[in-house]
Protein backbone atom coordinates (compact mmCIF):
# COMPACT_ATOMS: atom_id res chain seq x y z
CA UNK A 1 0.00 0.00 0.00
CA UNK A 2 1.52 3.28 -1.18
CA UNK A 3 1.86 6.28 1.05
CA UNK A 4 0.54 9.74 0.04
CA UNK A 5 4.14 10.90 -0.60
CA UNK A 6 4.85 8.05 -3.01
CA UNK A 7 1.75 8.84 -5.02
CA UNK A 8 2.88 12.44 -5.34
CA UNK A 9 6.27 11.46 -6.68
CA UNK A 10 4.72 9.13 -9.24
CA UNK A 11 2.43 11.90 -10.55
CA UNK A 12 5.37 14.28 -10.93
CA UNK A 13 7.38 11.71 -12.91
CA UNK A 14 4.51 11.13 -15.34
CA UNK A 15 4.14 14.89 -15.87
CA UNK A 16 7.81 15.29 -16.63
CA UNK A 17 7.83 12.43 -19.16
CA UNK A 18 4.82 13.84 -21.00
CA UNK A 19 6.38 17.35 -21.08
CA UNK A 20 9.70 16.03 -22.49
CA UNK A 21 7.96 14.04 -25.20
CA UNK A 22 5.94 17.08 -26.26
CA UNK A 23 9.05 19.26 -26.51
CA UNK A 24 10.86 16.67 -28.64
CA UNK A 25 7.98 16.32 -31.07
CA UNK A 26 7.78 20.09 -31.30
CA UNK A 27 11.44 20.43 -32.37
CA UNK A 28 11.05 17.83 -35.12
CA UNK A 29 7.85 19.21 -36.58
CA UNK A 30 8.52 22.65 -38.33
CA UNK A 31 6.46 24.59 -40.78
CA UNK A 32 7.55 25.07 -44.45
CA UNK A 33 8.33 28.72 -43.75
CA UNK A 34 10.64 27.75 -40.88
CA UNK A 35 12.35 25.17 -43.12
CA UNK A 36 12.93 27.71 -45.93
CA UNK A 37 14.30 30.27 -43.49
CA UNK A 38 16.75 27.70 -42.10
CA UNK A 39 18.13 26.90 -45.58
CA UNK A 40 18.64 30.53 -46.78
CA UNK A 41 22.43 31.29 -47.53
CA UNK A 42 24.21 33.71 -45.24
CA UNK A 43 24.72 37.30 -46.24
CA UNK A 44 27.72 37.69 -48.61
CA UNK A 45 30.97 39.04 -47.04
CA UNK A 46 34.52 40.01 -48.32
CA UNK A 47 37.58 37.69 -47.97
CA UNK A 48 40.60 39.84 -47.20
CA UNK A 49 44.24 39.53 -46.18
CA UNK A 50 46.50 42.06 -44.57
CA UNK A 51 49.28 43.85 -46.45
CA UNK A 52 52.66 42.88 -44.91
CA UNK A 53 56.14 44.37 -44.92
CA UNK A 54 58.80 41.64 -45.01
CA UNK A 55 61.62 40.20 -47.06
CA UNK A 56 60.53 37.97 -49.91
CA UNK A 57 62.61 34.98 -51.06
CA UNK A 58 61.77 32.88 -54.15
CA UNK A 59 62.96 29.27 -54.02
CA UNK A 60 62.75 26.06 -55.98
CA UNK A 61 62.46 22.95 -53.83
CA UNK A 62 64.49 19.90 -54.86
CA UNK A 63 64.10 16.53 -53.16
CA UNK A 64 67.26 14.49 -53.46
CA UNK A 65 69.76 12.14 -51.85
CA UNK A 66 73.00 13.06 -50.13
CA UNK A 67 75.84 11.04 -51.66
CA UNK A 68 79.44 11.25 -52.79
CA UNK A 69 79.74 13.05 -56.13
CA UNK A 70 81.25 12.44 -59.58
CA UNK A 71 80.71 8.68 -59.88
CA UNK A 72 83.32 7.14 -62.17
CA UNK A 73 83.27 3.49 -63.27
CA UNK A 74 86.68 1.83 -63.17
CA UNK A 75 87.84 -0.96 -65.48
CA UNK A 76 91.27 -2.50 -65.96
CA UNK A 77 92.98 -1.60 -69.25
CA UNK A 78 94.50 -5.05 -69.69
CA UNK A 79 96.29 -7.89 -67.96
CA UNK A 80 97.75 -7.59 -64.49
CA UNK A 81 101.23 -9.11 -64.34
CA UNK A 82 102.92 -10.62 -67.33
CA UNK A 83 100.72 -13.69 -67.78
CA UNK A 84 97.83 -14.00 -70.20
CA UNK A 85 96.17 -16.63 -68.00
CA UNK A 86 92.77 -16.12 -66.35
CA UNK A 87 92.68 -12.85 -64.42
CA UNK A 88 90.88 -13.19 -61.10
CA UNK A 89 90.62 -10.89 -58.13
CA UNK A 90 92.67 -12.20 -55.22
CA UNK A 91 91.90 -9.14 -53.08
CA UNK A 92 88.64 -7.37 -53.90
CA UNK A 93 88.30 -3.58 -53.90
CA UNK A 94 87.22 -2.11 -50.56
CA UNK A 95 85.05 0.91 -49.90
CA UNK A 96 86.89 3.89 -48.54
CA UNK A 97 89.26 6.71 -49.46
CA UNK A 98 91.82 6.38 -52.25
CA UNK A 99 95.04 8.38 -52.22
CA UNK A 100 97.65 8.57 -54.97
CA UNK A 101 99.77 5.44 -55.11
CA UNK A 102 97.27 3.36 -53.12
CA UNK A 103 96.60 -0.30 -53.94
CA UNK A 104 92.99 -0.58 -55.11
CA UNK A 105 92.95 -4.39 -55.34
CA UNK A 106 95.05 -7.42 -56.25
CA UNK A 107 94.68 -9.62 -59.33
CA UNK A 108 96.51 -12.95 -59.39
CA UNK A 109 98.51 -11.65 -56.44
CA UNK A 110 99.67 -8.56 -58.33
CA UNK A 111 98.76 -4.98 -57.27
CA UNK A 112 96.52 -2.48 -59.04
CA UNK A 113 97.68 1.06 -58.19
CA UNK A 114 95.77 4.34 -58.60
CA UNK A 115 97.37 7.56 -59.83
CA UNK A 116 96.02 10.97 -60.77
CA UNK A 117 95.84 11.59 -64.51
CA UNK A 118 93.54 12.23 -67.44
CA UNK A 119 95.24 9.94 -69.98
CA UNK A 120 93.81 6.43 -69.55
CA UNK A 121 96.13 3.46 -69.23
CA UNK A 122 95.92 1.67 -72.58
CA UNK A 123 99.10 -0.37 -73.10
CA UNK A 124 102.06 -2.02 -71.42
CA UNK A 125 104.72 0.55 -70.66
CA UNK A 126 107.95 -1.12 -71.74
CA UNK A 127 111.57 0.10 -71.89
CA UNK A 128 111.93 2.75 -74.56
CA UNK A 129 108.20 3.53 -74.70
CA UNK A 130 107.33 7.18 -75.36
CA UNK A 131 104.10 9.13 -74.92
CA UNK A 132 101.78 11.18 -72.73
CA UNK A 133 100.92 8.16 -70.57
CA UNK A 134 104.62 7.65 -69.75
CA UNK A 135 105.04 11.33 -68.83
CA UNK A 136 101.88 11.13 -66.70
CA UNK A 137 103.31 8.15 -64.80
CA UNK A 138 106.63 9.95 -64.33
CA UNK A 139 104.88 13.00 -62.86
CA UNK A 140 102.92 10.80 -60.45
CA UNK A 141 106.13 9.14 -59.27
CA UNK A 142 107.73 12.56 -58.79
CA UNK A 143 104.76 13.72 -56.68
CA UNK A 144 105.31 10.67 -54.49
CA UNK A 145 108.98 11.55 -53.98
CA UNK A 146 110.67 9.27 -56.51
CA UNK A 147 113.36 10.71 -58.77
CA UNK A 148 111.86 10.04 -62.15
CA UNK A 149 112.47 12.35 -65.12
CA UNK A 150 109.50 13.98 -66.82
CA UNK A 151 110.68 13.32 -70.38
CA UNK A 152 107.87 11.06 -71.55
CA UNK A 153 110.42 8.28 -72.22
CA UNK A 154 110.44 5.08 -70.16
CA UNK A 155 114.21 5.08 -69.66
CA UNK A 156 116.47 3.44 -67.09
CA UNK A 157 115.97 6.24 -64.55
CA UNK A 158 112.20 5.74 -64.75
CA UNK A 159 112.62 1.96 -64.46
CA UNK A 160 114.61 2.51 -61.26
CA UNK A 161 111.91 4.81 -59.84
CA UNK A 162 109.16 2.28 -60.68
CA UNK A 163 111.14 -0.54 -59.06
CA UNK A 164 111.65 1.49 -55.88
CA UNK A 165 107.95 2.43 -55.79
CA UNK A 166 106.86 -1.22 -56.06
CA UNK A 167 109.39 -2.35 -53.45
CA UNK A 168 108.24 0.35 -51.01
CA UNK A 169 104.74 -1.16 -51.16
CA UNK A 170 105.89 -4.72 -50.77
CA UNK A 171 105.80 -5.83 -54.41
CA UNK A 172 108.30 -6.46 -57.18
CA UNK A 173 108.06 -4.56 -60.43
CA UNK A 174 107.07 -6.78 -63.34
CA UNK A 175 110.11 -8.63 -64.70
CA UNK A 176 110.29 -10.60 -67.97
CA UNK A 177 108.26 -13.80 -67.75
CA UNK A 178 109.62 -17.28 -68.37
CA UNK A 179 108.15 -17.21 -71.87
CA UNK A 180 109.91 -13.92 -72.65
CA UNK A 181 113.24 -15.19 -71.30
CA UNK A 182 112.93 -18.33 -73.40
CA UNK A 183 112.11 -16.25 -76.46
CA UNK A 184 115.17 -14.09 -75.89
CA UNK A 185 117.37 -17.20 -75.61
CA UNK A 186 115.86 -18.52 -78.83
CA UNK A 187 116.68 -15.27 -80.62
CA UNK A 188 120.28 -15.38 -79.36
CA UNK A 189 120.62 -18.95 -80.60
CA UNK A 190 119.23 -17.94 -83.97
CA UNK A 191 121.90 -15.23 -84.28
CA UNK A 192 124.67 -17.64 -83.34
CA UNK A 193 123.39 -20.26 -85.82
CA UNK A 194 123.28 -17.65 -88.60
CA UNK A 195 126.83 -16.59 -87.77
CA UNK A 196 128.03 -20.18 -87.96
CA UNK A 197 126.31 -20.75 -91.31
CA UNK A 198 127.78 -17.55 -92.73
CA UNK A 199 131.28 -18.45 -91.53
CA UNK A 200 130.96 -21.89 -93.10
CA UNK A 201 129.81 -20.52 -96.44
CA UNK A 202 132.51 -17.85 -96.48
CA UNK A 203 135.15 -20.47 -95.74
CA UNK A 204 133.84 -22.56 -98.58
CA UNK A 205 133.96 -19.53 -100.84
CA UNK A 206 137.48 -18.56 -99.79
CA UNK A 207 138.82 -22.11 -100.22
CA UNK A 208 137.59 -22.33 -103.80
CA UNK A 209 140.32 -22.87 -106.50
CA UNK A 210 139.11 -19.85 -108.40
CA UNK A 211 139.80 -17.46 -105.55
CA UNK A 212 142.73 -19.01 -103.65
CA UNK A 213 145.49 -17.63 -105.95
CA UNK A 214 143.86 -14.25 -105.85
CA UNK A 215 143.79 -14.38 -102.07
CA UNK A 216 147.52 -15.14 -102.04
CA UNK A 217 148.10 -12.29 -104.45
CA UNK A 218 146.05 -9.92 -102.29
CA UNK A 219 147.91 -11.02 -99.17
CA UNK A 220 151.25 -10.31 -100.87
CA UNK A 221 150.08 -6.95 -102.14
CA UNK A 222 148.98 -5.97 -98.67
CA UNK A 223 152.34 -7.03 -97.25
CA UNK A 224 154.18 -4.99 -99.90
CA UNK A 225 152.02 -2.00 -99.07
CA UNK A 226 152.74 -2.42 -95.40
CA UNK A 227 156.53 -2.55 -96.03
CA UNK A 228 156.41 0.43 -98.41
CA UNK A 229 154.48 2.50 -95.90
CA UNK A 230 156.92 1.51 -93.15
CA UNK A 231 159.91 2.50 -95.32
CA UNK A 232 158.30 5.85 -96.09
CA UNK A 233 157.57 6.50 -92.43
CA UNK A 234 161.18 5.65 -91.51
CA UNK A 235 162.58 7.91 -94.25
CA UNK A 236 160.39 10.77 -93.11
CA UNK A 237 161.56 10.27 -89.54
CA UNK A 238 165.28 10.59 -90.58
CA UNK A 239 166.83 13.82 -91.89
CA UNK A 240 169.84 12.06 -93.47
CA UNK A 241 170.95 8.56 -94.36
CA UNK A 242 173.99 6.94 -92.79
CA UNK A 243 176.01 7.51 -95.97
CA UNK A 244 175.03 11.19 -96.07
CA UNK A 245 175.91 11.60 -92.42
CA UNK A 246 179.38 9.99 -93.08
CA UNK A 247 180.05 12.34 -96.00
CA UNK A 248 178.97 15.31 -93.90
CA UNK A 249 181.24 14.28 -91.02
CA UNK A 250 184.23 13.87 -93.41
CA UNK A 251 183.59 17.30 -94.92
CA UNK A 252 183.23 18.88 -91.49
CA UNK A 253 186.50 17.20 -90.42
CA UNK A 254 188.27 18.63 -93.49
CA UNK A 255 186.95 22.08 -92.58
CA UNK A 256 188.28 21.74 -89.05
CA UNK A 257 191.73 20.60 -90.32
CA UNK A 258 191.87 23.55 -92.73
CA UNK A 259 190.91 25.91 -89.90
CA UNK A 260 193.69 24.50 -87.72
CA UNK A 261 196.30 24.84 -90.54
CA UNK A 262 195.24 28.41 -91.19
CA UNK A 263 195.48 29.24 -87.52
CA UNK A 264 198.95 27.69 -87.25
CA UNK A 265 200.18 29.56 -90.37
CA UNK A 266 198.80 32.82 -89.02
CA UNK A 267 200.55 32.27 -85.68
CA UNK A 268 203.91 31.54 -87.38
CA UNK A 269 203.58 34.65 -89.53
CA UNK A 270 202.78 36.76 -86.52
CA UNK A 271 205.82 35.48 -84.61
CA UNK A 272 208.08 36.02 -87.55
CA UNK A 273 206.93 39.60 -87.97
CA UNK A 274 207.49 40.39 -84.27
CA UNK A 275 211.13 39.03 -84.06
CA UNK A 276 213.82 40.82 -86.31
CA UNK A 277 216.77 38.83 -87.71
CA UNK A 278 220.01 39.50 -85.60
CA UNK A 279 223.20 40.99 -87.41
CA UNK A 280 226.50 38.98 -87.38
CA UNK A 281 228.88 40.14 -84.55
CA UNK A 282 232.62 41.10 -85.28
CA UNK A 283 233.81 41.35 -81.68
CA UNK A 284 234.13 38.70 -79.14
CA UNK A 285 231.09 37.87 -77.10
CA UNK A 286 230.64 40.08 -74.17
CA UNK A 287 231.54 38.74 -70.83
CA UNK A 288 229.04 38.02 -68.28
CA UNK A 289 227.63 41.12 -66.77
CA UNK A 290 228.44 43.20 -69.78
CA UNK A 291 225.86 45.85 -70.60
CA UNK A 292 226.82 46.42 -74.16
CA UNK A 293 224.06 44.95 -76.52
CA UNK A 294 224.53 43.49 -79.97
CA UNK A 295 223.37 45.62 -82.86
CA UNK A 296 220.00 44.67 -84.58
CA UNK A 297 219.96 43.04 -88.00
CA UNK A 298 217.57 43.53 -90.95
CA UNK A 299 213.86 42.38 -90.73
CA UNK A 300 213.08 38.65 -91.17
CA UNK A 301 211.83 37.34 -94.55
CA UNK A 302 208.07 36.38 -94.03
CA UNK A 303 207.08 35.79 -97.63
CA UNK A 304 207.06 32.04 -97.26
CA UNK A 305 204.90 32.27 -94.17
CA UNK A 306 202.48 34.63 -95.86
CA UNK A 307 202.25 32.18 -98.76
CA UNK A 308 201.43 29.43 -96.30
CA UNK A 309 198.69 31.55 -94.74
CA UNK A 310 197.21 32.28 -98.15
CA UNK A 311 197.29 28.63 -99.07
CA UNK A 312 195.67 27.71 -95.72
CA UNK A 313 192.87 30.18 -96.38
CA UNK A 314 192.29 28.74 -99.81
CA UNK A 315 192.21 25.22 -98.38
CA UNK A 316 189.66 26.31 -95.72
CA UNK A 317 187.44 27.91 -98.31
CA UNK A 318 187.60 24.79 -100.44
CA UNK A 319 186.77 22.61 -97.41
CA UNK A 320 183.81 24.76 -96.53
CA UNK A 321 182.57 24.74 -100.09
CA UNK A 322 182.85 20.94 -100.12
CA UNK A 323 180.83 20.75 -96.86
CA UNK A 324 178.15 22.93 -98.36
CA UNK A 325 177.95 20.71 -101.42
CA UNK A 326 177.66 17.62 -99.23
CA UNK A 327 174.77 19.13 -97.31
CA UNK A 328 172.96 20.21 -100.46
CA UNK A 329 173.44 16.81 -102.00
CA UNK A 330 172.04 15.23 -98.79
CA UNK A 331 168.86 17.36 -99.05
CA UNK A 332 168.42 16.52 -102.71
CA UNK A 333 169.11 12.86 -102.05
CA UNK A 334 166.52 12.77 -99.19
CA UNK A 335 163.89 14.42 -101.37
CA UNK A 336 164.55 11.94 -104.16
CA UNK A 337 164.40 9.07 -101.69
CA UNK A 338 161.07 10.26 -100.22
CA UNK A 339 159.66 10.71 -103.71
CA UNK A 340 160.71 7.23 -104.68
CA UNK A 341 159.32 5.71 -101.46
CA UNK A 342 156.03 7.61 -101.90
CA UNK A 343 155.79 6.27 -105.42
CA UNK A 344 156.41 2.77 -104.06
CA UNK A 345 153.52 3.23 -101.59
CA UNK A 346 151.17 4.36 -104.35
CA UNK A 347 152.15 1.46 -106.53
CA UNK A 348 151.61 -0.91 -103.61
CA UNK A 349 148.17 0.54 -102.93
CA UNK A 350 147.19 0.19 -106.55
CA UNK A 351 148.30 -3.39 -106.39
CA UNK A 352 146.13 -4.01 -103.30
CA UNK A 353 143.07 -2.41 -104.94
CA UNK A 354 143.63 -4.43 -108.10
CA UNK A 355 143.98 -7.65 -106.11
CA UNK A 356 140.83 -6.88 -104.08
CA UNK A 357 138.81 -6.19 -107.22
CA UNK A 358 140.01 -9.38 -108.81
CA UNK A 359 139.13 -11.35 -105.69
CA UNK A 360 135.75 -9.68 -105.40
CA UNK A 361 134.89 -10.39 -109.00
CA UNK A 362 135.99 -13.97 -108.58
CA UNK A 363 133.84 -14.38 -105.51
CA UNK A 364 130.81 -12.86 -107.25
CA UNK A 365 131.20 -15.33 -110.07
CA UNK A 366 131.60 -18.21 -107.66
CA UNK A 367 128.58 -20.58 -107.22
CA UNK A 368 129.07 -20.38 -103.46
CA UNK A 369 128.50 -16.61 -103.58
CA UNK A 370 124.72 -17.03 -103.49
CA UNK A 371 124.94 -19.12 -100.35
CA UNK A 372 127.10 -16.49 -98.68
CA UNK A 373 124.63 -13.73 -99.63
CA UNK A 374 121.72 -15.73 -98.24
CA UNK A 375 123.62 -16.44 -95.06
CA UNK A 376 124.39 -12.72 -94.67
CA UNK A 377 120.71 -11.83 -95.08
CA UNK A 378 119.69 -14.49 -92.55
CA UNK A 379 122.20 -13.15 -90.04
CA UNK A 380 121.00 -9.56 -90.53
CA UNK A 381 117.39 -10.64 -90.04
CA UNK A 382 118.22 -12.60 -86.88
CA UNK A 383 120.11 -9.64 -85.44
CA UNK A 384 117.25 -7.25 -86.27
CA UNK A 385 114.73 -9.48 -84.50
CA UNK A 386 116.97 -9.72 -81.44
CA UNK A 387 117.51 -5.95 -81.39
CA UNK A 388 113.78 -5.25 -81.67
CA UNK A 389 112.98 -7.70 -78.90
CA UNK A 390 115.78 -6.41 -76.65
CA UNK A 391 114.55 -2.84 -77.07
CA UNK A 392 111.41 -3.60 -75.03
CA UNK A 393 112.90 -6.32 -72.82
CA UNK A 394 113.18 -5.61 -69.10
CA UNK A 395 111.07 -4.13 -66.30
CA UNK A 396 107.59 -3.17 -67.51
CA UNK A 397 104.33 -1.71 -66.19
CA UNK A 398 101.46 -3.97 -67.33
CA UNK A 399 98.32 -2.12 -68.51
CA UNK A 400 96.13 -3.54 -65.74
CA UNK A 401 98.44 -2.61 -62.86
CA UNK A 402 97.78 1.14 -63.06
CA UNK A 403 94.46 3.01 -63.04
CA UNK A 404 94.54 6.74 -63.75
CA UNK A 405 91.68 8.68 -62.11
CA UNK A 406 90.77 12.26 -63.11
CA UNK A 407 91.12 13.54 -59.58
CA UNK A 408 92.60 12.34 -56.30
CA UNK A 409 91.99 11.89 -53.44
CA UNK A 410 88.83 9.98 -54.28
CA UNK A 411 86.57 7.42 -52.65
CA UNK A 412 85.85 3.88 -53.71
CA UNK A 413 82.07 3.88 -53.47
CA UNK A 414 81.13 0.43 -54.67
CA UNK A 415 83.04 -2.74 -55.52
CA UNK A 416 81.74 -4.66 -58.53
CA UNK A 417 83.84 -7.81 -58.15
CA UNK A 418 84.56 -10.13 -55.29
CA UNK A 419 87.60 -12.23 -54.49
CA UNK A 420 87.86 -15.10 -56.95
CA UNK A 421 85.75 -13.45 -59.66
CA UNK A 422 87.08 -12.52 -63.12
CA UNK A 423 88.03 -8.89 -63.71
CA UNK A 424 86.90 -8.66 -67.34
CA UNK A 425 84.18 -6.12 -66.46
CA UNK A 426 84.06 -2.86 -64.43
CA UNK A 427 85.64 -3.58 -61.07
CA UNK A 428 84.38 -0.64 -59.01
CA UNK A 429 82.73 2.77 -58.95
CA UNK A 430 84.83 5.63 -57.66
CA UNK A 431 83.46 8.97 -56.52
CA UNK A 432 84.97 12.20 -55.37
CA UNK A 433 85.74 12.62 -51.69
CA UNK A 434 83.08 15.36 -51.31
CA UNK A 435 79.30 15.06 -50.91
CA UNK A 436 76.69 16.23 -53.39
CA UNK A 437 72.91 16.17 -53.44
CA UNK A 438 71.48 14.44 -56.51
CA UNK A 439 67.84 15.23 -57.32
CA UNK A 440 65.62 16.30 -60.17
CA UNK A 441 62.94 18.89 -60.97
CA UNK A 442 60.39 19.18 -63.76
CA UNK A 443 61.32 21.06 -66.90
CA UNK A 444 59.38 24.20 -65.94
CA UNK A 445 61.19 24.51 -62.61
CA UNK A 446 64.54 23.69 -64.28
CA UNK A 447 64.18 26.78 -66.48
CA UNK A 448 64.34 28.92 -63.35
CA UNK A 449 67.61 27.29 -62.22
CA UNK A 450 71.22 27.84 -63.26
CA UNK A 451 74.60 26.78 -61.94
CA UNK A 452 76.03 28.96 -59.19
CA UNK A 453 72.71 29.64 -57.42
CA UNK A 454 72.82 29.47 -53.64
CA UNK A 455 70.85 26.77 -51.87
CA UNK A 456 70.06 25.47 -48.40
CA UNK A 457 70.25 21.72 -47.74
CA UNK A 458 67.85 20.55 -45.01
CA UNK A 459 68.29 17.12 -43.44
CA UNK A 460 65.54 15.10 -41.77
CA UNK A 461 67.07 15.96 -38.42
CA UNK A 462 66.57 19.68 -39.11
CA UNK A 463 70.19 20.51 -39.92
CA UNK A 464 70.63 23.24 -42.54
CA UNK A 465 73.80 23.36 -44.64
CA UNK A 466 74.52 26.01 -47.31
CA UNK A 467 75.26 24.79 -50.81
CA UNK A 468 75.49 25.73 -54.49
CA UNK A 469 73.91 24.40 -57.66
CA UNK A 470 76.86 22.87 -59.55
CA UNK A 471 75.26 21.13 -62.52
CA UNK A 472 72.04 20.72 -64.50
CA UNK A 473 71.54 17.67 -66.70
CA UNK A 474 69.46 17.03 -69.75
CA UNK A 475 65.79 16.17 -69.64
CA UNK A 476 65.11 12.46 -69.24
CA UNK A 477 62.26 10.43 -70.78
CA UNK A 478 59.89 11.47 -67.98
CA UNK A 479 60.54 15.17 -68.49
CA UNK A 480 62.62 15.57 -65.32
CA UNK A 481 65.93 17.42 -65.25
CA UNK A 482 68.75 16.14 -62.97
CA UNK A 483 70.15 18.71 -60.56
CA UNK A 484 73.35 18.50 -58.51
CA UNK A 485 73.91 20.66 -55.44
CA UNK A 486 77.29 20.71 -53.67
CA UNK A 487 77.41 21.49 -49.92
CA UNK A 488 79.73 24.26 -48.82
CA UNK A 489 80.97 22.11 -45.94
CA UNK A 490 81.26 18.40 -45.15
CA UNK A 491 80.86 19.00 -41.44
CA UNK A 492 78.22 16.76 -39.90
CA UNK A 493 77.32 15.07 -43.22
CA UNK A 494 79.62 12.03 -43.34
CA UNK A 495 77.17 9.86 -41.39
CA UNK A 496 74.27 10.84 -43.66
CA UNK A 497 75.54 9.27 -46.88
CA UNK A 498 72.53 7.95 -48.79
CA UNK A 499 69.99 9.87 -46.68
CA UNK A 500 67.14 11.85 -48.30
CA UNK A 501 67.34 15.64 -47.98
CA UNK A 502 65.37 18.67 -49.11
CA UNK A 503 67.12 21.49 -50.94
CA UNK A 504 65.73 24.98 -51.29
CA UNK A 505 67.42 26.79 -54.15
CA UNK A 506 67.16 30.56 -53.94
CA UNK A 507 66.27 31.90 -57.40
CA UNK A 508 65.54 35.47 -56.23
CA UNK A 509 65.25 37.62 -53.09
CA UNK A 510 64.59 41.22 -52.16
CA UNK A 511 67.45 43.20 -50.71
CA UNK A 512 65.25 44.55 -47.90
CA UNK A 513 61.72 44.39 -46.48
CA UNK A 514 59.02 45.19 -49.04
CA UNK A 515 55.22 45.36 -49.17
CA UNK A 516 53.80 41.89 -49.83
CA UNK A 517 50.25 40.83 -50.74
CA UNK A 518 48.77 37.45 -51.71
CA UNK A 519 49.20 36.81 -55.44
CA UNK A 520 45.40 36.17 -55.64
CA UNK A 521 44.73 39.77 -54.59
CA UNK A 522 46.36 41.23 -57.71
CA UNK A 523 44.15 41.67 -60.75
CA UNK A 524 45.31 42.85 -64.17
CA UNK A 525 42.76 45.19 -65.75
CA UNK A 526 41.94 45.58 -69.42
CA UNK A 527 44.49 48.40 -69.70
CA UNK A 528 47.23 45.99 -68.65
CA UNK A 529 47.80 47.64 -65.27
CA UNK A 530 47.79 45.71 -62.01
CA UNK A 531 45.36 46.70 -59.25
CA UNK A 532 44.20 45.53 -55.82
CA UNK A 533 40.96 46.21 -53.98
CA UNK A 534 41.41 47.63 -50.51
CA UNK A 535 38.61 47.36 -47.92
CA UNK A 536 37.91 50.87 -46.56
CA UNK A 537 34.72 50.00 -44.58
CA UNK A 538 32.47 46.97 -44.12
CA UNK A 539 31.36 45.89 -47.58
CA UNK A 540 33.13 48.92 -49.16
CA UNK A 541 36.37 48.81 -51.24
CA UNK A 542 38.51 50.98 -53.46
CA UNK A 543 40.89 50.09 -56.28
CA UNK A 544 44.57 50.90 -55.87
CA UNK A 545 46.99 50.71 -58.81
CA UNK A 546 50.22 48.82 -57.98
CA UNK A 547 53.42 47.66 -59.62
CA UNK A 548 54.40 44.04 -58.99
CA UNK A 549 57.87 42.64 -58.32
CA UNK A 550 59.24 39.33 -57.07
CA UNK A 551 56.72 36.57 -56.38
CA UNK A 552 57.30 33.55 -54.16
CA UNK A 553 55.24 31.03 -52.21
CA UNK A 554 51.88 32.54 -53.30
CA UNK A 555 52.88 36.10 -52.38
CA UNK A 556 54.01 38.99 -54.58
CA UNK A 557 55.98 42.19 -53.99
CA UNK A 558 53.96 45.38 -54.72
CA UNK A 559 54.52 49.11 -54.68
CA UNK A 560 51.73 51.69 -54.60
CA UNK A 561 49.40 53.59 -52.26
CA UNK A 562 49.35 50.84 -49.62
CA UNK A 563 50.35 50.58 -45.99
CA UNK A 564 51.15 47.55 -43.85
CA UNK A 565 47.92 46.31 -42.29
CA UNK A 566 45.64 47.38 -45.15
CA UNK A 567 43.14 44.67 -45.98
CA UNK A 568 43.20 43.65 -49.63
CA UNK A 569 40.40 41.60 -51.15
CA UNK A 570 41.34 38.12 -52.26
CA UNK A 571 37.91 37.16 -53.61
CA UNK A 572 34.25 37.93 -52.90
CA UNK A 573 31.36 35.54 -52.50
Amino acid sequence: MRTPRGKLLLVLAVVLVVAGAGWGVGTLLRSPADEAAARKPPKPSLVTAAVERRELVATVVVSGTLEYGSPYPVSLAGVVGGSETAQRATRAPRRGPLAEGAVMMEVNGRPVFVFSGTVPMHRSIVPGAKGADVKQLQKALRRLGYRAPATGVFDQATVTAVSRFYAKRGYEAQQPTLELRQKRDDLHRAVRSAQEVLATERKALDQGKDVLPLKVRLSGARQDLKEAEQALRSARAQDHTTEDEAKAEAAESAVRVAEERLLAAQQELAQAGATPTPAPSLSPSPTAGSTVGAPAGPPADTRLLELRVANARADLAAARSALERVREEAVITRAKRLTELGKNVRVAREAVVTAEQALRQARQLSPVKLKVANAERDLASARALLAEFSRTYGTTVPPGEVVFLPKLPARLHKASVKAGEPVDRPIATVTSSTFVVSGSVDAAEAERLKTGLKATIETEAGQAVPGTVTSLGGRDTKGAVPVTITPASMKGLKKLAGAPVTVRVTIGATDQEVLVVPAAAVVTAADGKARVQVEIAPDRTKEVEVRTGLSADGAVEVTGDLQPGDQVVINSA
